[in-house]
């Protein structure tokens, strides 16, 4: 217990203690900070007025303390395609724009970009010099534009996202099909048939449609959704063909090749199960659900030069 007395045992020149003692003769040392101690943390102090000062810190208002930092930085005007200076205030964004610019400053780099500019889709994937950067540069450009859709490895998302490395394409998997995807974007569409056609007759048709695939075998069933899908009541044939292999110019999907995009018919394991999956697509239909941006604003022709190449690399498209 402390008796808050001074120790009477304390002497002159000894350490001094606080006066406190414990159990009659436990005291407690009153020994200053050491010196190294203070000047760290002394230290911290001004090294945090700095901080301050120079990067963006505090909230004050409706806006922060952009600080007195500043990163230079040059961007390419797409309109004329010249580069020019700009100066902003310190942030992540800024900086990182800076360092993007330094590496485009470097000669080689640079050097090759002039190359991919310059030669045809075909002279790029001949040249394994310029694939060998394509690949280093496109996956960079696919990581940072295209991969929050279709992952990393461009696998996709099934009702969702198309899946870019199985050599199934609704619009053409050219480089040039992939150019023109690219620059304007596109928009899937398709009908919902659940106000046109009976309950039987979605049956029926779904029915049909994995017989196309060999999901199910021939009934009477499939040859009634046959005869819809080939005729004026349904009228299918007109995007998908009288064979079921698709359009790509309608980026209607070939239905005889097991590959699912929209209908998650491969994760079924009944007949009944993938029928259901295919007649509630069938039903509702597309529409603004499988839209994919314009880029031909956002990125630079170059980069969508090289995200054509990369993309159709990666399932190897013919």
């Amino acid at each position: 217990m402390s008796d808050n007395t001074v120790n009477a045992q304390q002497k002159s020149g000894a350490v001094q203690t606080t006066g406190h003692a414990w159990d009659g003769d436990l005291q407690e040392y009153n020994n200053p900070l050491p010196r190294w101690w203070l000047w760290s943390f002394y230290g911290t102090v001004v090294f945090s007025v700095l901080y301050w000062l120079i990067y963006p810190s505090w909230p004050v208002g409706d806006s922060w303390l952009k600080g007195m930092s500043t990163v230079n930085y040059t961007v390419t005007d797409k309109a004329t395609g010249k580069e020019q200076a700009q100066e902003y205030r310190w942030n992540t964004r800024s900086q990182l724009l800076e360092d993007l610019g330094t590496a485009a400053g470097d000669q080689q780099r640079k050097a090759m970009l002039a190359k991919v500019q310059a030669a045809s889709y075909e002279q790029i994937v001949k040249d394994p010099q310029m694939m060998e950067f394509v690949r280093s540069v496109g996956k960079g450009l696919f990581g940072d534009n295209c991969a929050a859709c279709h992952g990393r490895g461009g696998q996709g998302v099934v009702g969702m996202y198309p899946n870019l490395t199985d050599d199934d394409w609704l619009w053409g998997g050219s480089m040039d099909k992939i150019h023109e995807t690219l620059v304007n974007g596109r928009k899937g569409f398709m009908p919902a048939f659940g106000a046109v056609l009976k309950p039987e007759q979605l049956d029926d048709v779904a029915e049909y449609v994995l017989t196309l695939s060999n999901e199910v075998p021939a009934s009477a069933a499939a040859e009634r959704g046959k005869e819809i899908f080939q005729g004026q009541v349904g009228g299918c044939y007109y995007c998908h063909g009288a064979n079921g292999k698709g359009l790509a110019s309608q980026g209607a999907a070939n239905l005889t090749d097991k590959i699912w995009a929209i209908a998650d018919v491969s994760a079924q394991k009944t007949p009944q199960d993938k029928k259901t999956v295919v007649k509630d697509f069938v039903t509702k239909g597309v529409n603004n659900t499988r839209v994919m941006p314009a880029w031909q604003d956002r990125l630079s022709p170059i980069d969508i030069k090289l995200l054509a190449v990369y993309v159709h690399q990666l399932g190897g498209a013919k």
